[in-house]
């Protein structure tokens, strides 16, 4: 039986949503695994809009749920309605609307607050020993919800910065390059950098590739 994999999506758009690249890469490495896709995304409207060929904000109001659709092909679920027993293992692509709109990041750092129903089905695999994989930023939100309880090790590449604050919430920091992840199998959590760096896409496509390919090893028994 093929596993199955939720992708957690936060729009559409790296400034105001899911990072377009990212998102399309997990999805073709799942795909390459054979995987079955579970695309979702909460309901409710984003922390804001942004104009990417100006890259400012426009006066504009989008749903999370309705954009992220845009990058499923309008195959997605409502996050509200899909539990850890639904899945395998889930994996959440990066873009600032992981710090934005599936947690408030962006704006209070290691204060933040994750969205409640990321929070719950994060808490709901962790519990059921199901993998998580976090991508660019969003590991940011596995911090925010698992770092102060179980204390992962995770990476967001080498930013300084960031990374003391993913230390602040109680996490381990790893530096890593963006064509590679950071597996930590005790905790079943596989982090990998892609756009934290200013990478090509090639150099990108190859830390998710390889951050996909310890998910769904995990799932298989193949990691602790």
């Amino acid at each position: 039986m093929s596993p199955k994999v939720g992708v957690v999506l936060s729009g559409c758009g790296f400034l105001d949503g899911s990072e377009i690249h990212e998102a399309v890469l997990t999805l073709m490495h799942l795909d390459r695994h054979g995987a079955e896709v579970v695309c979702m995304a909460p309901r409710g409207a984003q922390q804001h809009v942004v104009d990417h060929a100006r890259g400012q904000p426009e006066a504009s109001v989008r749903d999370m749920f309705v954009e992220s659709a845009r990058i499923a092909r309008g195959k997605i679920r409502d996050l509200a309605t899909v539990r850890a027993a639904d899945l395998d293992a889930v994996v959440m692509p990066g873009g600032y609307g992981a710090a934005k709109n599936l947690s408030d990041f962006a704006a209070n750092g290691a204060a933040a607050t994750p969205h409640a129903e990321v929070a719950a089905l994060l808490r709901e695999m962790y519990a059921a020993n199901k993998p998580i994989g976090a991508i660019c930023i969003a590991p940011a939100v596995v911090a925010l919800v698992l770092g102060r309880t179980v204390h992962p090790t995770l990476t967001i590449g080498n930013d300084a910065s960031t990374a003391q604050a993913l230390q602040a919430m109680g996490c381990k920091h790893r530096d890593c390059a963006v064509t590679d992840c950071v597996i930590d199998a005790d905790h079943r959590i596989v982090t990998t950098p892609a756009y934290m760096f200013d990478a090509r896409v090639s150099e990108v496509a190859q830390g998710i590739g390889k951050l996909v390919d310890a998910v769904l090893a995990m799932v298989a028994g193949k990691h602790r």
